[in-house]
């Protein structure tokens, strides 16, 4: 895994990741954080290939399983913001330290950032997501299996390409 000193700036697709910037919005994001039912308010932070910053907390809920991660929150920033690429990411919790996102939220970010998303985690320093969720799943693996199937969804020519889906899996 690759890994940064910490407050080290990065450039990625032309942007430049201030880490102690995403980390301070993160920090923000957890002090709006609705967690009265786990007491661990988590607050995210990205920055967007075109170099918008967007924040997120978690918002719990009675419903436990209607909970929202602080990444949740923050993808629906980017989808309202206008959309766009992830292309920095981290999360704190209630202390400011770095966390790791839960599985769910990893599949949320890697289909908003791809596989070369810079992730801040808390064993390795800057990784790429890629590293963080290897084999991730996307887009690209859908687009696989509707191309081997026919406009009615049966399989054309009764055969199983899954060597087409394995190669398209490492192309966001």
């Amino acid at each position: 895994m690759s890994s940064e000193p910490e407050g080290t700036d990065v450039v990625v697709d032309r942007v430049t990741v201030d880490w102690d910037g995403l980390r301070t919005a993160a920090r923000e994001a957890m002090g709006r954080a609705y967690a009265p039912y786990s007491g661990y308010p988590v607050g995210a932070a990205g920055l967007t290939t075109d170099g918008r910053l967007l924040s997120g907390c978690n918002v719990e809920n009675a419903a436990y399983g209607v909970t929202l991660c602080a990444e949740c929150s923050l993808v629906s920033a980017l989808v309202m913001s206008g959309g766009g690429r992830l292309a920095a990411f981290t999360c704190v919790n209630a202390d400011g330290d770095v966390i790791a996102p839960c599985g769910r939220c990893r599949q949320l970010l890697w289909e908003h950032g791809g596989p070369d998303m810079l992730i801040e985690t808390a064993w390795a320093g800057i990784a790429v997501m890629s590293e963080v969720l290897p084999g991730g799943f996307g887009p690209w693996d859908l687009a696989a299996v509707e191309s081997s199937r026919g406009r009615d969804g049966s399989r054309e020519g009764g055969r199983d390409d899954t060597s087409e889906a394995t190669e398209k899996r490492e192309q966001p």
